[in-house]
Protein backbone atom coordinates (compact mmCIF):
# COMPACT_ATOMS: atom_id res chain seq x y z
CA UNK A 1 0.00 0.00 0.00
CA UNK A 2 1.16 3.34 -0.43
CA UNK A 3 2.32 5.98 1.83
CA UNK A 4 -0.40 9.59 0.83
CA UNK A 5 2.09 12.53 0.22
CA UNK A 6 0.50 15.50 0.17
CA UNK A 7 1.08 18.67 -1.83
CA UNK A 8 4.65 16.66 -3.33
CA UNK A 9 6.49 18.42 -5.94
CA UNK A 10 10.26 17.48 -7.19
CA UNK A 11 13.09 19.65 -6.18
CA UNK A 12 14.79 18.36 -9.58
CA UNK A 13 13.95 18.54 -13.02
CA UNK A 14 13.64 14.37 -14.91
CA UNK A 15 16.82 15.56 -15.92
CA UNK A 16 18.58 17.23 -12.96
CA UNK A 17 17.54 14.45 -11.40
CA UNK A 18 19.21 11.89 -13.27
CA UNK A 19 22.26 13.20 -12.67
CA UNK A 20 21.85 13.75 -9.70
CA UNK A 21 21.58 9.98 -9.14
CA UNK A 22 25.06 9.53 -11.36
CA UNK A 23 26.86 11.65 -8.89
CA UNK A 24 25.34 10.29 -5.26
CA UNK A 25 25.80 6.43 -6.48
CA UNK A 26 29.42 7.17 -7.52
CA UNK A 27 30.85 9.18 -4.48
CA UNK A 28 28.85 7.14 -2.63
CA UNK A 29 30.33 3.93 -3.80
CA UNK A 30 33.76 5.46 -3.50
CA UNK A 31 33.29 6.76 0.45
CA UNK A 32 32.13 3.37 1.40
CA UNK A 33 34.73 1.20 -0.45
CA UNK A 34 37.22 3.55 1.73
CA UNK A 35 35.64 3.45 4.87
CA UNK A 36 35.37 -0.66 5.02
CA UNK A 37 38.56 -1.18 3.12
CA UNK A 38 36.54 -3.02 0.24
CA UNK A 39 37.80 -3.96 -3.33
CA UNK A 40 35.27 -3.87 -6.45
CA UNK A 41 34.57 -7.21 -7.73
CA UNK A 42 31.94 -8.73 -10.93
CA UNK A 43 28.28 -9.86 -9.60
CA UNK A 44 26.57 -12.51 -11.59
CA UNK A 45 22.69 -11.51 -12.45
CA UNK A 46 21.86 -15.22 -12.47
CA UNK A 47 23.44 -18.52 -10.54
CA UNK A 48 22.28 -22.50 -10.77
CA UNK A 49 19.52 -23.57 -9.21
CA UNK A 50 21.17 -26.41 -7.26
CA UNK A 51 24.39 -24.11 -6.09
CA UNK A 52 22.11 -23.22 -3.05
CA UNK A 53 23.42 -19.71 -3.56
CA UNK A 54 20.69 -17.62 -4.31
CA UNK A 55 18.73 -15.22 -1.60
CA UNK A 56 16.10 -17.26 -0.44
CA UNK A 57 14.72 -14.06 1.69
CA UNK A 58 11.82 -14.87 3.87
CA UNK A 59 11.74 -18.46 1.95
CA UNK A 60 8.38 -18.11 0.36
CA UNK A 61 9.07 -15.90 -2.51
CA UNK A 62 9.27 -17.37 -6.23
CA UNK A 63 12.28 -16.58 -7.92
CA UNK A 64 12.40 -15.52 -11.65
CA UNK A 65 13.73 -19.35 -13.36
CA UNK A 66 14.68 -20.36 -16.57
CA UNK A 67 16.81 -22.65 -18.89
CA UNK A 68 18.73 -21.93 -21.29
CA UNK A 69 21.00 -23.39 -24.59
CA UNK A 70 23.69 -25.65 -23.93
CA UNK A 71 23.61 -25.08 -19.76
CA UNK A 72 22.67 -28.40 -18.19
CA UNK A 73 20.92 -26.88 -15.26
CA UNK A 74 18.13 -24.76 -14.36
CA UNK A 75 19.21 -20.77 -13.98
CA UNK A 76 18.20 -18.37 -11.16
CA UNK A 77 17.97 -14.60 -11.39
CA UNK A 78 19.65 -13.38 -7.84
CA UNK A 79 17.45 -12.03 -5.55
CA UNK A 80 20.16 -10.77 -3.36
CA UNK A 81 24.04 -12.21 -3.40
CA UNK A 82 24.32 -12.58 0.46
CA UNK A 83 25.74 -15.98 -0.03
CA UNK A 84 27.48 -15.61 -2.93
CA UNK A 85 29.41 -13.16 -1.57
CA UNK A 86 30.88 -14.71 1.08
CA UNK A 87 31.49 -17.98 -1.33
CA UNK A 88 33.66 -15.28 -3.42
CA UNK A 89 35.92 -14.10 -0.29
CA UNK A 90 37.10 -17.68 -0.40
CA UNK A 91 37.70 -18.50 -3.67
CA UNK A 92 39.80 -15.23 -4.02
CA UNK A 93 41.65 -15.69 -1.10
CA UNK A 94 40.69 -12.17 0.87
CA UNK A 95 43.05 -11.66 3.72
CA UNK A 96 41.30 -11.10 7.04
CA UNK A 97 39.52 -7.54 7.61
CA UNK A 98 39.54 -6.75 3.95
CA UNK A 99 36.33 -7.47 1.71
CA UNK A 100 34.56 -6.63 -1.23
CA UNK A 101 31.07 -4.74 -2.10
CA UNK A 102 29.60 -5.07 -5.87
CA UNK A 103 26.40 -3.68 -7.68
CA UNK A 104 23.89 -6.09 -7.37
CA UNK A 105 20.83 -5.93 -9.74
CA UNK A 106 17.54 -8.17 -8.91
CA UNK A 107 14.20 -9.10 -9.34
CA UNK A 108 12.15 -9.67 -6.93
CA UNK A 109 9.12 -10.81 -8.60
CA UNK A 110 6.71 -11.20 -5.30
CA UNK A 111 7.87 -7.63 -4.36
CA UNK A 112 4.29 -5.58 -2.88
CA UNK A 113 4.68 -2.61 -5.01
CA UNK A 114 4.44 1.08 -3.32
CA UNK A 115 6.46 3.92 -2.96
CA UNK A 116 9.34 2.27 -1.70
CA UNK A 117 9.14 -0.96 -3.32
CA UNK A 118 10.13 -1.83 -6.59
CA UNK A 119 10.34 -5.67 -8.62
CA UNK A 120 13.80 -4.20 -9.82
CA UNK A 121 16.40 -4.04 -6.93
CA UNK A 122 19.45 -2.30 -6.85
CA UNK A 123 21.65 -2.21 -4.37
CA UNK A 124 25.66 -2.32 -3.01
CA UNK A 125 26.18 -5.67 -1.88
CA UNK A 126 29.62 -5.94 0.31
CA UNK A 127 31.35 -8.31 2.67
CA UNK A 128 34.34 -8.38 4.44
CA UNK A 129 36.16 -11.19 6.59
CA UNK A 130 36.53 -11.23 10.29
CA UNK A 131 37.84 -13.57 12.93
CA UNK A 132 35.26 -15.87 14.81
CA UNK A 133 36.19 -13.87 18.26
CA UNK A 134 34.81 -10.65 16.10
CA UNK A 135 31.50 -12.22 16.23
CA UNK A 136 30.62 -9.92 18.83
CA UNK A 137 27.49 -7.75 19.12
CA UNK A 138 30.14 -5.19 19.89
CA UNK A 139 31.97 -5.19 16.24
CA UNK A 140 28.63 -4.91 14.88
CA UNK A 141 27.93 -1.91 16.11
CA UNK A 142 31.57 -0.71 15.77
CA UNK A 143 30.99 -1.60 11.48
CA UNK A 144 27.53 -0.12 11.82
CA UNK A 145 28.42 3.57 13.25
CA UNK A 146 31.32 3.68 10.24
CA UNK A 147 28.40 2.68 7.80
CA UNK A 148 26.71 5.69 9.07
CA UNK A 149 29.32 8.22 8.85
CA UNK A 150 29.62 7.68 5.31
CA UNK A 151 26.18 8.81 5.35
CA UNK A 152 26.96 11.58 7.50
CA UNK A 153 29.35 12.64 5.13
CA UNK A 154 27.20 12.16 1.97
CA UNK A 155 24.59 14.72 3.29
CA UNK A 156 26.96 17.21 3.43
CA UNK A 157 28.17 16.61 0.24
CA UNK A 158 24.74 16.68 -1.51
CA UNK A 159 23.38 19.25 0.25
CA UNK A 160 26.60 21.54 -0.73
CA UNK A 161 25.92 20.95 -4.52
CA UNK A 162 22.36 20.44 -4.29
CA UNK A 163 21.64 23.58 -1.54
CA UNK A 164 17.45 23.09 -2.32
CA UNK A 165 17.64 19.86 0.55
CA UNK A 166 17.59 19.61 4.17
CA UNK A 167 19.76 18.30 6.70
CA UNK A 168 17.99 14.92 7.83
CA UNK A 169 20.32 12.84 10.04
CA UNK A 170 21.32 13.67 13.35
CA UNK A 171 24.98 13.52 14.50
CA UNK A 172 24.87 10.11 15.86
CA UNK A 173 22.80 6.78 14.94
CA UNK A 174 20.95 5.42 18.09
CA UNK A 175 21.23 1.10 18.65
CA UNK A 176 17.68 -0.25 19.31
CA UNK A 177 17.00 -4.37 19.76
CA UNK A 178 13.92 -5.89 18.74
CA UNK A 179 12.75 -6.62 22.34
CA UNK A 180 13.56 -3.16 23.60
CA UNK A 181 11.41 -1.80 20.63
CA UNK A 182 8.53 -4.06 21.36
CA UNK A 183 8.62 -3.15 25.28
CA UNK A 184 8.50 0.58 24.32
CA UNK A 185 5.13 0.13 21.49
CA UNK A 186 3.48 -3.37 22.86
CA UNK A 187 0.43 -2.55 21.47
CA UNK A 188 1.35 -1.37 18.29
CA UNK A 189 1.85 -3.24 14.89
CA UNK A 190 6.35 -3.77 13.74
CA UNK A 191 5.91 -1.32 10.95
CA UNK A 192 4.29 0.93 13.40
CA UNK A 193 7.27 0.31 16.32
CA UNK A 194 9.54 1.64 13.29
CA UNK A 195 7.74 4.73 12.70
CA UNK A 196 7.25 5.91 15.88
CA UNK A 197 10.90 5.40 16.83
CA UNK A 198 11.95 6.92 13.47
CA UNK A 199 10.04 9.96 14.29
CA UNK A 200 11.38 9.91 17.80
CA UNK A 201 15.50 9.51 16.96
CA UNK A 202 15.57 10.18 12.94
CA UNK A 203 18.43 7.35 12.52
CA UNK A 204 18.83 4.23 14.10
CA UNK A 205 19.87 0.26 13.60
CA UNK A 206 17.13 -2.29 14.50
CA UNK A 207 19.28 -5.22 15.97
CA UNK A 208 18.13 -9.03 16.53
CA UNK A 209 15.88 -9.80 14.14
CA UNK A 210 14.80 -12.92 13.55
CA UNK A 211 13.96 -14.72 16.79
CA UNK A 212 10.01 -14.75 18.06
CA UNK A 213 9.10 -11.45 20.52
CA UNK A 214 6.29 -12.58 22.58
CA UNK A 215 3.91 -13.46 20.69
CA UNK A 216 6.10 -16.12 19.11
CA UNK A 217 6.62 -14.38 15.45
CA UNK A 218 10.21 -12.32 14.57
CA UNK A 219 10.14 -8.96 14.37
CA UNK A 220 10.88 -10.08 10.82
CA UNK A 221 11.53 -12.01 8.31
CA UNK A 222 15.01 -13.27 7.88
CA UNK A 223 17.03 -16.72 5.74
CA UNK A 224 17.79 -19.23 8.49
CA UNK A 225 21.35 -19.94 6.41
CA UNK A 226 23.95 -16.33 6.21
CA UNK A 227 22.28 -13.44 8.91
CA UNK A 228 22.94 -14.83 12.28
CA UNK A 229 19.77 -13.25 13.87
CA UNK A 230 21.48 -12.30 17.17
CA UNK A 231 24.16 -10.94 15.36
CA UNK A 232 21.83 -8.75 12.26
CA UNK A 233 19.94 -5.45 12.06
CA UNK A 234 18.12 -3.11 9.64
CA UNK A 235 19.95 0.58 9.46
CA UNK A 236 16.29 3.02 9.53
CA UNK A 237 15.77 6.66 8.96
CA UNK A 238 12.79 8.39 9.32
CA UNK A 239 11.52 9.44 6.13
CA UNK A 240 9.89 13.10 6.08
CA UNK A 241 8.28 13.29 2.60
CA UNK A 242 6.64 9.88 3.15
CA UNK A 243 6.27 10.04 6.66
CA UNK A 244 7.73 6.81 7.63
CA UNK A 245 10.37 4.71 8.77
CA UNK A 246 12.89 4.02 6.02
CA UNK A 247 14.90 1.01 5.81
CA UNK A 248 17.92 1.56 4.27
CA UNK A 249 20.28 -1.24 4.82
CA UNK A 250 19.99 -4.84 5.91
CA UNK A 251 23.32 -6.41 7.26
CA UNK A 252 24.70 -8.88 10.02
CA UNK A 253 27.35 -11.08 10.91
CA UNK A 254 27.56 -13.58 8.99
CA UNK A 255 25.74 -17.72 10.91
CA UNK A 256 28.98 -19.67 11.84
CA UNK A 257 28.86 -23.74 12.01
CA UNK A 258 26.14 -23.51 14.93
CA UNK A 259 24.07 -20.93 14.54
CA UNK A 260 23.25 -21.84 11.22
CA UNK A 261 22.25 -25.15 12.91
CA UNK A 262 20.06 -23.63 15.40
CA UNK A 263 18.08 -21.11 12.82
CA UNK A 264 17.89 -24.16 10.03
CA UNK A 265 16.15 -26.55 12.60
CA UNK A 266 14.13 -23.48 14.42
CA UNK A 267 12.72 -22.62 10.88
CA UNK A 268 12.29 -26.80 9.84
CA UNK A 269 14.30 -26.00 6.41
CA UNK A 270 16.54 -29.31 7.81
CA UNK A 271 16.48 -29.49 3.51
CA UNK A 272 18.79 -26.61 3.68
CA UNK A 273 21.47 -29.13 4.97
CA UNK A 274 22.17 -30.62 1.63
CA UNK A 275 22.88 -27.30 0.01
CA UNK A 276 26.63 -27.05 -1.13
CA UNK A 277 26.94 -23.85 0.93
CA UNK A 278 25.42 -25.33 4.27
CA UNK A 279 27.97 -28.11 3.83
CA UNK A 280 30.70 -25.75 3.40
CA UNK A 281 29.71 -23.88 6.37
CA UNK A 282 28.85 -27.16 8.38
CA UNK A 283 32.89 -27.78 7.44
CA UNK A 284 34.83 -24.51 7.64
CA UNK A 285 35.10 -24.23 4.48
CA UNK A 286 34.37 -20.94 4.43
CA UNK A 287 35.49 -17.58 6.42
CA UNK A 288 33.50 -15.66 8.86
CA UNK A 289 32.14 -12.72 7.49
CA UNK A 290 30.10 -9.50 8.14
CA UNK A 291 27.55 -7.58 5.30
CA UNK A 292 24.91 -6.36 4.00
CA UNK A 293 23.04 -4.28 1.25
CA UNK A 294 22.40 -1.07 1.10
CA UNK A 295 19.91 0.05 -1.28
CA UNK A 296 21.19 2.14 -3.95
CA UNK A 297 18.13 3.50 -5.22
CA UNK A 298 16.17 4.54 -1.61
CA UNK A 299 19.45 6.17 -0.69
CA UNK A 300 18.88 8.65 -3.77
CA UNK A 301 15.00 8.53 -2.87
CA UNK A 302 16.11 9.75 0.49
CA UNK A 303 18.91 12.48 -0.56
CA UNK A 304 16.96 13.95 -3.28
CA UNK A 305 14.10 13.99 -1.01
CA UNK A 306 11.96 12.14 -3.97
CA UNK A 307 8.42 10.48 -2.91
CA UNK A 308 8.62 7.37 -4.78
CA UNK A 309 11.28 4.99 -5.46
CA UNK A 310 10.31 5.24 -9.44
CA UNK A 311 11.61 8.65 -9.24
CA UNK A 312 15.21 7.35 -9.47
CA UNK A 313 15.24 4.15 -10.92
CA UNK A 314 13.76 2.80 -14.11
CA UNK A 315 11.36 -0.47 -13.27
CA UNK A 316 7.66 -0.88 -14.70
CA UNK A 317 4.41 -0.12 -13.22
CA UNK A 318 0.93 -0.49 -13.81
CA UNK A 319 -0.63 1.90 -16.14
CA UNK A 320 -3.10 2.57 -13.87
CA UNK A 321 -0.84 3.03 -10.86
CA UNK A 322 1.22 5.74 -13.69
CA UNK A 323 -1.89 7.56 -13.33
CA UNK A 324 -2.96 8.03 -10.28
CA UNK A 325 0.79 9.05 -9.20
CA UNK A 326 0.58 12.11 -12.04
CA UNK A 327 -2.18 13.10 -9.94
CA UNK A 328 -0.01 13.40 -7.25
CA UNK A 329 2.40 15.17 -9.04
CA UNK A 330 5.12 12.41 -9.09
CA UNK A 331 6.26 11.64 -12.10
CA UNK A 332 9.01 7.79 -12.56
CA UNK A 333 11.81 7.64 -14.86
Amino acid sequence: MDYEVKNYKSKLSLLETEEAIKFVKDDFEKRLAKKLDLHRVSAPLFVYSHSGLNDDLNGHERKVAFDAKYIDDNIEIVQSLAKRKRHALSRYDFPVHKGLYTDMNAIRRDEELDNIHSIYVDQWDWEKIITHEERTKKYLFQIVRKIYNVFLDEEKRINKKYPCFARKLPKNITFISTKELEKMYPNLTRKEREKEFAKKVKAYFLYQIGWPLKDGEPHDGRASDYDDWKLNGDIIFYNAVIDNAFEISSMGIRVDEESVVKQIKFKKEEEKFNSPFVKELLNKELPYTIGGGIGQSRLCMFFLEKAHIGEVQASLWDKKYLEKLKEQNIYLL
